[in-house]
């Protein structure tokens, strides 16, 4: 109980108070922002927390994790666009609320609602730790080896429509992460050669990669402001807290069911979302109103998606298992700051963990009274145009990836990594597999080596092991069967339909998705054949099921034919080589020289703003960048111009 509270009063401290706060300004902006979400945001913020210490780091990165489910909020009222994937239900009945004038009635009962569902879902994970924490801490090595494959196995089986595909991101995920030293012996695998991969790649460049970049090129090639016009937000705001003091019972099941399902590693908002939602229609007397305004349909889904957040920090801090996306970065935030989850988490770390408790509540209060309180000045950040906010937004990912190594490698990694995931975001493959398998293969890899160290190969036949094993099987089998039952239940008709889109929207796609993994696998798998067990073990591991996976995925589409939609790949593709080529600019003429014409160019020319509108937001962005390396002490690649700029903001 003492640990209980020095932990809240160290997060009453002022700077902790002071880097909450931020983290939760910094996630209601990236929730606002279609597409960005979390797993972008905490990315961005990686850098920023490294040295700090380790409750100060915590507080940040939980301020943004827990309130980008309540940011997103705005333009899935106001606009009927979701914030991300955990908002896609709240659309159903919010923005007939605002087309009906009562947009503010709709916002204040989501951002109640958003509230208690963070607060429950923090005293659910208060509460998962000490019943949890006997189990935790008599597991050894062997069993949270078999844990780190349950969680991907259910990530694999849940994220998508075709198990292949999520078990293939997977593979990819952890044969990226094997690049570098191997932990058992110190030998390097996969580096070609190129000093920069000695290292292995970062997880900073990875996250934004995966998802920033190409959550960017999509809003680009799209071109629009957030919102096109108006919705009044109108009178209510108070009729929407009464609202959900109304609905009290609701908002409770909503918000331990919320919890509960953010504990599966691999459901996530998006499901929960719908769940709650089809719970809320299912108990209301009067159904005919959902989808036409009924505040239910707001607050069930609103209470659920932020106990969610929560939930999925339980397998996060207790098995080093991250239960979705935003939770693998937030475990490779813990790692940045020395923290190794699992039983350290309910030992030795016992205070950081209740400080994460007590930052997840406190955040979700805070975030929620802003929004309350901001309501009408924020909805306005939803009428600026992208093309705007975009070399902004690029910025701060370059110069956050700028900061893993601060190498030019960081930025061509970038590139590849987005080229990956523009090719995954169109083709519909779950990118957040392919980011928790890089984010476990480290921990995986370390666990499998200790296991066969301390036990041999009798690891196997522990009764742990033996359970979790079981328990893989079915995570990986039991939705394929759910959804062959649901397809004998479709109408010829249906299922026709069914199969025509997918093979429509997804085929050529996947083959050459498939492919390109398949080809990284045989290569892979030829780099490593011939090391020593231990370093050569793992990695081959990782190529089975990367390998095995592409090549069902291609046989599974040999026998359809369709097109897709290359349009958006080839822009998608534009901007990637764009991308290269300004890398390359970044070195040869500076960084902040490149950024300074860049901006000025990208918001005069392509968003079509005015000469001051467009020198007001470049030279904004050159003083930030100026000031910034000097608070965090960064050397930005000169090149042949900077030096001039750097001796002018001296001279000032």
């Amino acid at each position: 109980m003492s640990v209980l509270f020095s932990a809240l009063d160290q997060v009453m401290s002022v700077m902790h108070l002071s880097y909450l706060m931020l983290g939760v300004v910094i996630g209601l902006i990236v929730g606002i922002i279609p597409g960005l979400g979390g797993i972008a945001g905490m990315s961005l913020l990686l850098p920023f927390i490294y040295g700090m210490d380790a409750s100060v780091g915590l507080g940040m990165l939980m301020g943004l994790v827990a309130v980008v489910p309540t940011g997103d909020t705005f333009t899935s009222v106001l606009m009927g666009i979701p914030g991300s994937s955990s908002s896609q239900a709240t659309v159903m009945d919010g923005f007939p609320l605002a087309k009906k004038g009562q947009a503010a009635r709709a916002l204040s009962a989501a951002f109640l609602s958003s509230m208690i569902g963070g607060v429950v879902g923090a005293v659910i994970l208060s509460v998962f730790i000490l019943v949890a924490r006997p189990v935790v801490l008599a597991f050894s090595s062997a069993e949270l080896f078999m844990l780190t494959l349950l969680g991907l196995s259910v990530v694999a089986s849940l994220s998508g429509g075709s198990v292949y595909k999520g078990l293939a991101a997977c593979g990819m995920g952890l044969l990226i992460g094997t690049i570098g030293g191997a932990p058992a012996t110190g030998d390097f695998r996969f580096t070609f050669d190129v000093d920069y991969l000695y290292d292995g790649i970062p997880l900073i460049v990875v996250g934004l990669g995966i998802f920033a970049l190409p959550e960017i090129i999509s809003l680009l090639i799209k071109n629009k402001s957030i919102a096109t016009k108006g919705n009044q937000l109108g009178q209510g705001l108070g009729q929407g807290l009464k609202d959900v003091m109304r609905n009290l019972p609701l908002v409770g099941r909503s918000s331990v069911f919320g919890s509960l399902v953010g504990a599966i590693p691999g459901l996530g908002g998006s499901v929960v979302d719908w769940m709650t939602y089809s719970f809320a229609m299912s108990a209301s007397k009067d159904k005919s109103q959902f989808g036409k305004g009924e505040i239910k349909g707001v607050i069930a889904p609103e209470s659920a998606n932020n106990a969610c957040s929560c939930g999925s920090m339980i397998p996060t801090i207790l098995f080093g298992v991250p239960g979705s996306g935003s939770a693998a970065v937030f475990l490779g935030g813990m790692l940045l700051l020395g923290i190794q989850p699992g039983v350290s988490m309910v030992s030795t770390h016992l205070d950081l963990t209740y400080t994460i408790i007590w930052s997840l509540a406190l955040a979700n209060i805070l975030g929620a009274a802003l929004c309350i309180f901001l309501t009408r000045p924020i909805s306005m950040l939803t009428y600026i145009k992208f093309s705007i906010l975009a070399p902004v937004i690029l910025t701060l990912i370059l110069f956050a990836a700028y900061q893993a190594t601060r190498s030019f490698g960081d930025f061509l990694a970038l590139g590849a990594i987005a080229l990956i995931g523009v090719l995954m975001k169109n083709a519909d493959w779950p990118r957040p597999a392919f980011l928790i398998g890089f984010v476990l293969s480290a921990g995986a890899e370390n666990y499998f080596f200790q296991s066969i160290q301390f036990y041999e190969y009798s690891w196997f036949t522990r009764p742990g092991v033996l359970i979790i094993g079981a328990l893989i099987l079915c995570g990986l089998f039991l939705p394929t069967v759910f959804r062959r039952m649901m397809r004998k239940r479709q109408t010829p008709e249906e299922a026709k339909a069914a199969a025509d889109t997918a093979i429509v929207t997804n085929f050529s796609l996947d083959i050459w998705i498939a492919g390109l993994f398949l080809l990284v696998a045989v290569v892979f798998g030829y780099q490593v054949w011939g090391e020593q067990t231990l370093t050569s073990a793992f990695p081959l591991i990782a190529v089975t099921l990367l390998g095995g996976s592409s090549l069902m995925v291609i046989i599974n589409h040999l026998r359809h034919r369709g097109q897709i939609a290359t349009a958006e790949i080839r822009q998608g593709l534009f901007y990637i080589v764009g991308f290269f080529i300004m890398a390359f600019l970044y070195f040869e003429l500076g960084f902040l020289t490149t950024t300074f014409v860049f901006s000025l160019s990208f918001i005069y020319f392509f968003a079509r703003a005015g000469v001051v509108k467009s020198l007001s937001i470049a030279f904004g962005l050159l003083v930030f960048l100026l000031v910034l390396g000097r608070v965090m002490s960064v050397d930005y690649p000169e090149g042949l111009l900077d030096g001039y700029v750097l001796a002018i903001a001296n001279l000032v």
